[in-house]
């Protein structure tokens, strides 16, 4: 055993040695001070009471008998064990544990999208400590009056006309309320807003083909909705798990809540999962489909973009994708307002403040709420190893259906468009752009794809949307 594992386990260690030093002191403090040998004796003070007619003075003036306290410390101690965490659990808690800790692992270790990883895994832990219940439901009762209800009392009309008042008997857990912003589909077009503030449409207006290979990269979506069709999923459900192939969370998570909010936790685990990894799974699949000489082709440079072209772009798409599929406005318009931040020149304060503070709150909410969904009870299905094994069907198509589509496109227009680029075509930003980039530079170390490449990477990102919305179009209610 190596050094650093010795060090790893000598942590472990003192970890359990402090938690059995602290599970004896919780009892300490209950039980300070009561006597293992005598009962402890509590007086009640004494009142002043006016005789009673009829009855004697003798009667009047009698001591009560003190009350005595008398306190096993053997059932206590016994009900202090069955009230921790390690006699609540079950063992799907336990195993889901042991899963946030491989997830925190891959993350901080192996270095697999930290910011996104770190916060699911955690929630995932958080929500999976037998008996802190982070994610309960508030538990709620109808009174007659607004008083008895309390402060935050809501009016409710029963079924059979009865004006009752709904009040919080007790409140929910923290992330069960943080949840809120991902249960309304709010924090998912904010996290686009923060995507569209720093995209760079430009390659995408410079080479207007792109766009259709972030179309083509979409064929992963729809395959796997039809193979989750096949497995007994419901259309819902399929369309929700058919946007894992778009290589984008947020939007997966948005269709997921409206569609099917019991998958959340699998689908959105799966899809960031296999968005940190994009550099693992495309490369064969690149390499495969491409021969040495197409991944050689140097392609010829962009045009330069006018800052009029840059402005116009978010508006005519919002205004163009939002008429044709309503559905999805909330995520092309958020992702081209914050486009619209970057590109005026007006609002670089805004522009910054959604690149940064905002982003980073949001993903952290995202993250930890989301992870917060992952319990043992409902995570730990079958219904979660077949999203798991469609994911990777997704990811697989997504990447095939680019290239295939640039192979064409390189044999129509004489050899100019280098087949990787079409991989890029998936939304993982800019992370795909960067796989086609390294894959080429390994056959040619002097071809710079990446400018090439971000043109159909961002055409996937307005592509997942579109096909978001087709599914809430088809499925929502």
């Amino acid at each position: 055993m190596n050094k650093k594992n010795r060090n790893i386990m000598s942590l472990v260690g003192l970890m359990l040695m402090l938690m059995l030093c602290i599970m004896p002191l919780t009892g300490m403090a209950e039980t300070a001070e009561v006597s293992a040998t005598a009962p402890v004796e509590v007086a009640e003070p004494a009142a002043d009471v006016a005789p009673v007619e009829g009855s004697s003075d003798a009667d009047a003036t009698a001591e009560e008998e003190p009350y005595v306290l008398n306190i096993n410390l053997g059932e206590s101690l016994v009900k202090l064990a069955q009230s921790t965490g390690f006699a609540q659990g079950s063992w799907r808690q336990y195993l889901m544990l042991l899963v946030a800790c491989l997830l925190m692992y891959l993350a901080v270790v192996k270095k697999f999208e930290p910011l996104l990883l770190v916060p699911i895994s955690f929630g995932m832990l958080l929500a999976n400590l037998p008996g802190a219940n982070l994610m309960g439901d508030p538990i709620v009762q109808f009174f007659r009056t607004a008083e008895e209800a309390g402060a935050h009392a809501i009016q409710t009309t029963m079924p059979d006309g009865t004006v009752m008042f709904q009040g919080n008997v007790q409140n929910g857990g923290l992330l069960y309320y943080l949840y809120q912003g991902v249960k309304l589909g709010i924090y998912p077009p904010l996290i686009f807003m923060g995507v569209g503030a720093m995209t760079d449409f430009g390659p995408l207006i410079a080479n207007p083909k792109s766009l259709l290979l972030g179309a083509a990269a979409q064929l992963g979506i729809f395959i796997t909705f039809i193979g989750a069709i096949a497995l007994g999923f419901n259309g819902a459900a399929a369309g929700s798990i058919g946007i894992i192939g778009g290589a984008d969370g947020p939007t997966a998570i948005y269709v997921t809540t409206k569609l099917a909010p019991h998958l959340l936790g699998p689908i959105a685990v799966a899809a960031y999962s296999y968005m940190a990894l994009v550099p693992v799974i495309q490369p064969p699949i690149m390499k495969a489909l491409t021969t040495k000489e197409e991944r050689m082709i140097v392609m010829e440079q962009l045009r330069p973009v006018s800052q009029t072209e840059l402005i116009i772009f978010p508006i005519i798409v919002t205004i163009i994708v939002s008429l044709l599929l309503p559905d999805a406005a909330p995520l092309i318009g958020m992702l081209m307002l914050g486009n619209l931040f970057r590109v005026t020149g007006v609002v670089d304060r805004l522009s910054k403040t959604v690149q940064n503070e905002l982003i980073n709150i949001v993903t952290i909410f995202l993250g930890v709420t989301v992870g917060a969904t992952t319990q043992g009870d409902t995570f730990l299905t079958p219904d979660t190893l077949k999203i798991v094994v469609l994911g990777v069907v997704a990811f697989g198509c997504g990447t095939a259906g680019g290239v295939l589509l640039a192979k064409l496109m390189n044999k129509i227009t004489g050899g100019k468009i280098n087949p990787l680029i079409g991989s890029a075509g998936v939304s993982a930003v800019p992370m795909a752009a960067r796989v086609s980039q390294v894959v080429g530079q390994q056959e040619n170390p002097g071809n710079f794809l990446l400018m090439h490449a971000m043109g159909p990477n961002v055409a996937g990102v307005i592509g997942s949307a579109v096909a978001a919305g087709v599914f809430l179009s088809l499925f929502g209610s």
